[in-house]
């Protein structure tokens, strides 16, 4: 139709595209957190939620339902203003990086040429939200909860960008949709960029866990250290968004390893169709890996954390940048690792 060919037009689909995504987000994000603490009680022989709702599948409905009713009770001495912003910047720039996602060909909301970038950069600004929660309560213990989450996401950071690195010098692009299209090949799963990049596979995963807060390294909330971190004088909605924010970039983090690494939304075996259904599978599949490390790994101390991100990730990854430089630039091993030679 001609109208969606005007400014207004145009404005629509782009706002309906919007929806559409937050809305798979959200709703994923319920089902993320049942599936959560259902991992974790099936790993210690408990049932996990099964009241309310089927197979208690309404339970993170309950729950989220609990904390928007409740009332938002805010310290006498915070910053009300920054208090009030700070979860609700974490939650935003957390569903802002899907934008980027692509879940198919051609489906995705803003094909950037830099799409990668985008993503890295809005995920770098997430930690402003922990510091201005910590700073805003006025309370030592949360902001040395943010203090300690600053250091770790920035630290882990370095080495994400490192591994990202290397996977652009094998594409030859910054968009992640000719990231995944450079890894479909005749050999479908042993084309992805999983066997060539094995071994940063494995830091970009463990990476992924630091960036994100989860257990083994949630230093940042650490209970018997710091009772909850910077989101120990948050409550009800506030509290919600934070919470929300977390799980959205854990899910985030799942998708660019199935981007990157596992191709995306193509198919394993290359006489099967490839699809969203393949997108949303493997993201599910790591989501489920990081609910299993959640459930059977013990926490690390900061110390631990802070030497396994700067004295071993850093120069592992640094140094395999520079190896894939080499493997690129000379075409060693067959092309294996230049999947952009013959354009």
């Amino acid at each position: 139709m001609a109208f969606f060919d005007t400014g207004f037009g145009i404005f629509l689909i782009i706002l309906a595209q919007s929806v559409a995504i937050t809305g798979f987000v959200m709703i994923s994000l319920l089902f993320l957190v049942y599936g959560d603490r259902k991992i974790w009680a099936a790993v210690q022989m408990r049932r996990g939620p099964n009241v309310v709702g089927a197979f208690g599948l309404l339970q993170s409905v309950a729950d989220a339902l609990k904390y928007v009713v409740k009332e938002i009770v805010i310290p006498a001495g915070a910053d009300r203003p920054v208090f009030l912003l700070a979860p609700l910047v974490s939650f935003v720039l957390a569903l802002a990086a899907w934008a980027v996602i692509p879940f198919a060909d051609g489906w995705v909301l803003a094909n950037l040429n830099v799409g990668i970038l985008f993503v890295f950069a809005v995920s770098s600004l997430e930690v402003y939200g922990v510091i201005m929660g910590g700073w805003a309560s006025n309370s030592k213990y949360a902001f040395l909860g943010s203090l300690r989450s600053a250091a770790q996401m920035i630290s882990y950071e370095v080495s994400i960008g490192f591994i990202i690195v290397g996977i652009l010098l094998s594409t030859g692009s910054l968009n992640l949709s000719e990231i995944v299209r450079a890894q479909d090949g005749p050999g479908g799963f042993f084309s992805w960029y999983w066997l060539p990049h094995l071994p940063m596979v494995v830091l970009f995963f463990v990476s992924a866990l630091a960036e994100t807060n989860r257990p083994p390294f949630d230093l940042p909330e650490a209970e018997a250290e710091l009772v909850a971190g910077y989101q120990v004088e948050y409550s009800s909605t506030p509290f919600l968004l934070f919470m929300a924010g977390e799980y959205i970039a854990i899910f985030l983090m799942c998708a660019l390893i199935s981007i990157l690494f596992f191709g995306g939304w193509l198919s394993p075996i290359p006489i099967l169709p490839d699809g969203a259904v393949w997108m949303i599978s493997k993201m599910a599949f790591f989501f489920f890996l990081f609910a299993m490390v959640k459930a059977i790994v013990p926490r690390f101390r900061y110390d631990q954390l802070m030497r396994l991100g700067w004295k071993v990730f850093l120069p592992v990854s640094l140094g395999w940048v520079a190896l894939t430089g080499l493997f690129v630039h000379y075409a060693w091993f067959g092309g294996f690792f230049v999947r952009w030679a013959g354009s």
